[in-house]
């Protein structure tokens, strides 16, 4: 199984996320199943998350762009792939949805036919799994917001490029004392051991 870890936090050494991502890398390390693992931090790449396209670079030739290659080949190589990140606002970091709008673009993560009013995802068969943290209690986003995050990223993202095994672990209270962070970095690593 190849592995693609997706990392997003500004502070890639001290925080929260940071724990989660060396748990899911001692997690896969142990795991028999696993043959490559890759970790793109959108940070460290100082990937560009602004969508540009205008007369010389039009939105039907995302899927072509030269800059957006080597975060193409990583996903087509992929069989999981793993996202960390934060929960701001209710929603995924802005580095993490730019990198969103330049990838899953058409005829690379999803085709229109011609006929057909519903597109097809281009991502089948590849599995997906959304480690989040998030200053506020767990249930949160659920009871007030709808759950809104789960609602994007599952439905709207995913299930629309093909992908429909998609997990979340969503941690909340990370920020407070009573968190049990130390409990749900070691729920993360059994998680990897067992993928």
């Amino acid at each position: 199984m190849n592995i693609l870890v997706v990392f997003t936090h500004p502070n890639s050494k001290n925080s929260l996320c940071s724990s989660f991502l060396e748990s899911t890398m001692t997690g896969l390390s142990n795991n028999k199943r696993v043959k490559n693992v890759e970790v793109l931090d959108l940070y460290k790449d100082n990937f560009n998350p602004v969508l540009v396209f205008n007369d010389d670079f039009k939105r039907r030739d995302m899927h072509k762009s030269m800059e957006m290659e080597k975060y193409r080949e990583q996903v087509v190589k992929a069989d999981k792939i793993i996202y960390i990140y934060p929960i701001w606002w209710g929603r995924p970091p802005a580095m993490l949805l730019g990198y969103i709008d330049k990838l899953f673009a058409t005829n690379f993560a999803f085709k229109y036919s011609k006929g057909k009013i519903l597109p097809e995802g281009l991502l089948k068969g590849k599995e997906v799994m959304c480690i989040s943290t998030m200053k506020g209690p767990t249930g949160y986003l659920k009871l007030f917001m709808g759950n809104v995050h789960k609602i994007l990223m599952k439905k709207v993202l995913f299930n629309f490029v093909g992908i429909n095994k998609v997990k979340f672990y969503e941690f909340g209270s990370m920020e407070n004392s009573g968190g049990q962070q130390k409990k749900k970095i070691e729920q993360i690593e059994r998680v990897m051991r067992a993928i």
